[in-house]
């Protein structure tokens, strides 16, 4: 089994959202709650898989700065990933609304 098999779609997603905005895996995993080992697993199978590219500045003093750019693949898979996000919370929303009536209706 490779990694890209154990790389749930909210942990892609979360890495997705923040890609191109922090510099380094640390600033990353503090950004969305993640060890950096989590981060760089994960960082390291979305680039196998060609949705994030790697560049990192090669006049910066911190040889740990990398920006984490998402391809035009990646591009696509975040809205298909935030889609289905949004699909799954309107489903849970409207299960509880359901459940609201239903406490409300026993009073």
């Amino acid at each position: 089994m490779n990694t890209q098999d154990t790389i749930n779609n909210t942990d892609t997603l979360a890495i997705l959202r923040v890609a191109g905005e922090h510099t380094t895996q640390r600033d990353i995993a503090s950004s969305i709650g993640y060890s950096v080992g989590k981060v760089n697993y994960i960082l390291k199978a979305l680039i196998q898989k060609g949705l994030i590219k790697i560049e990192n500045f090669s006049h910066s003093t911190n040889k740990k700065a990398y920006r984490y750019l998402l391809t035009e693949q990646g591009f696509k898979e975040k809205i298909a990933l935030t889609e289905k996000f949004i699909e799954r919370k309107k489903q849970e929303y409207e299960e509880l609304q359901r459940e609201l009536e239903v406490m409300k209706s026993c009073n």
